[in-house]
């Protein structure tokens, strides 16, 4: 095979046993990778009803075909296991230097099964494993000390680590698994899951080299992406200003999220903004291996006495929103130290800075006292009272015990009407887009199986008549040709939801970044995706196949989700969504009625080939996608 190693390392934490499974061409065809790869071992070896943070739980890190590849936007790796957040499936993507470093190392992929006794550390390095003591690492050391020393540890500067930070080890569900610590899996409690196991961390260095089967078409995919980068407008914003790009163009359609979803619109948008973050804070940018985007943000500032650091790298859009506006706070310091903090602590920042903000809106409404608190006044826009609670939470102390593992469960254990405020779809809290103005995000958002993601599906305004014409054109390729406005909510809608998801799906099993590779504004559209698919593989590839591998795995994920008890009772919107119209700005007044979701899902599952009663994927669908077993 080209692309891949064909080995999958299999590690029993629970006595030691490492293994090599060597599987056979028809199941990379298959599973192909990533994300659906994960699904595959999570459906095989976790039994139904299995406790999240329980040794049963199988974790797994998986890379695709193109990993190692020298083209941008390939070097990601996708973490998957039962999520202790909604009980059902989990999965969650990073990039860096990490996912390339592994395949180099000899592997397509991690299965982690049981619970080490004590605290280990797995050490990858050319075709070999071992499991380390991580004694020495274990007990609240920040990200950053890890790294370094696992690094001096084993004498080579060049080792990739990903590991749980103190989050992790304290097992809360807002735990993510960190690279470089700075490249976070940061959804659906990863981290949690990977500290329940005892396992600090994964250490690889491989000196192997990636196989294709047309280097040459590869080479010529990238220089054509490379030249025609200065062409795409929104590429170029990400290269300026990163994900933050997009703050100004949010907050001016009434699009960010602001005061725990109250408003769309926030009077301090540009002082989070990527243009005031170039212009105050910037250090440089960075990249991921063999990316020309180089959109990471890399900070250098400081807050109150207290260093920024670089190491940590910056705040992305998502956490400039969930730690700034949904919070109310507006000071761009502030919010680059409480990042900084997350990534030390190994926390994620879109649920933390959302459940944070929930308690704000708590303490605002008297549902919390200065009692709960421990004597901070949690108030909206108050940079000082973020900091002093998300210092709770890390320590999980005081009200921060509560908050550890998210808002949905923070109001479970509270109650006092609290339950109201809380904006999340299957306990996951909902990342900075705003479905009120792109409509098609209600759909995804409710349906999506980990929960409510924004990296799910192509978002409303690529697919309106005023888009590029080259994102028309990449649409019509998946077999979309009836642009909407933003605001509509039909049947078209509800086919732009499930079509794109299927791209979407491909490149979280192909591991593609979905900042350069995409069906719509992206550098590299499907026909592309195609090309370096069968440029790897040598496996000829259309745009019909990646979009069948794409369907694949979201039926793989549904099935799992099937299996936990859920179907379409959990296809739902947080109540604000749907009760309360936003408040200010160019969305006031809007909110989503839910007899419009409804018959939008009744469309969505339709259109899927599942059960529109239940929501669940038919036996007839899973055998013609070849998964018939999962019944």
């Amino acid at each position: 095979m080209f692309g891949f190693t064909g080995k999958i390392l299999h590690v029993n934490l629970t006595t030691g046993q490492i293994e090599i499974e060597r599987p056979p061409e028809a199941f990379y065809r298959t599973y192909f990778g990533g994300s659906a790869m994960g699904t595959y071992y999570l459906l095989k070896h976790t039994p139904p009803g299995a406790d999240p943070l329980g040794p049963e739980n199988t974790l797994s890190f998986m890379l695709s075909a193109a990993t190692g590849a020298s083209i941008s936007g390939q070097s990601r790796c996708t973490v998957t296991a039962k999520s202790p957040t909604s009980g059902l499936i989990g999965d969650s993507q990073a990039g860096g230097f990490w996912p390339a470093e592994l395949k180099f190392a000899g592997f397509d992929g991690i299965v982690l099964h049981g619970r080490s006794p004590a605290p280990v550390y797995l050490w990858i390095h050319d075709g070999e494993a071992e499991l380390r003591d991580a004694a020495h690492l274990w007990g609240g050391q920040i990200t950053g000390d890890v790294e370094r020393t696992i690094k001096e540890e084993l004498g080579d500067p060049k080792i990739e680590v990903a590991q749980v930070g103190p989050a992790g080890e304290k097992l809360a569900k807002l735990a993510c698994i960190i690279n470089m610590s700075n490249r976070a899996h940061g959804r659906t409690g990863m981290g949690a899951v990977m500290g329940s196991k005892n396992l600090k961390a994964i250490a690889v260095r491989g000196h192997g080299k990636i196989k294709v089967a047309d280097s040459k078409a590869i080479a010529a995919l990238a220089r054509r992406a490379a030249k025609t980068l200065p062409d795409f407008p929104d590429m170029q914003g990400l290269q300026d200003f990163g994900t933050a790009s997009v703050i100004m163009y949010q907050n001016t359609v009434g699009g960010l999220p602001t005061r725990n979803w109250l408003s769309g619109e926030f009077e301090q948008a540009e002082a989070i903004s990527g243009e005031t973050m170039k212009d105050t804070v910037l250090k440089e940018n960075h990249t991921c291996y063999a990316c020309a985007v180089r959109c990471k943000r890399v900070v250098e500032t400081e807050y109150k006495g207290t260093l920024i650091l670089p190491e940590y790298g910056g705040a992305e859009y998502e956490t400039l929103s969930t730690l700034g506006s949904y919070c109310g706070v507006g000071d761009l310091k502030a919010v680059s130290l409480a990042n900084q903090i997350c990534a030390q602590q190994g926390l994620d920042t879109i649920s933390t800075g959302a459940t944070i903000a929930w308690a704000m809106e708590c303490f605002e409404r008297g549902l919390l006292t200065l009692e709960d608190t421990g004597g901070v006044a949690l108030r909206f826009g108050d940079p000082d009272a973020l900091l002093a609670i998300l210092g709770q939470l890390v320590r999980r102390e005081g009200l921060g015990d509560l908050l550890a593992d998210g808002s949905a469960s923070a109001a479970r254990k509270l109650g006092r009407g609290s339950e109201a405020y809380v904006v999340a779809v299957k306990n996951q809290e909902l990342p900075a887009h705003m479905p009120q103005v792109k409509r098609s995000l209600a759909v995804v958002y409710a349906v999506n199986p980990f929960g409510a993601d924004h990296q799910s599906s192509e978002h409303d305004p690529g697919y309106n008549p005023e888009s590029y014409d080259y994102a028309l054109k990449r649409m019509a390729d998946i077999g979309l040709t009836s642009p909407q406005p933003d605001q509509a909510m039909n049947r078209e809608k509800a086919k732009l939801a499930l079509y794109t998801q299927y791209t979407y799906s491909f490149m979280d099993t192909a591991e593609l970044c979905q900042f350069v590779y995409g069906p719509a504004w992206q550098l590299l559209g499907p026909v592309e995706m195609a090309e370096l698919t069968a440029a790897v593989t040598g496996w000829p590839t259309t745009v019909a196949d990646i979009q069948r591998i794409g369907e694949r795995r979201l039926n793989l994920m549904r099935a799992f989700n099937a299996r936990e008890g859920a179907g379409r009772d959990r296809d739902t919107l947080p109540r604000r969504l749907f009760e309360e119209p936003l408040q200010g700005g160019a969305s006031d007044g809007i909110r989503i009625p839910r007899e419009e979701l409804e018959a939008a899902l009744d469309d969505y599952y339709d259109l899927a080939g599942w059960d529109v009663a239940t929501g669940v994927p038919t036996k007839a669908k899973l055998e013609e996608l070849g998964i018939g077993w999962v019944m």
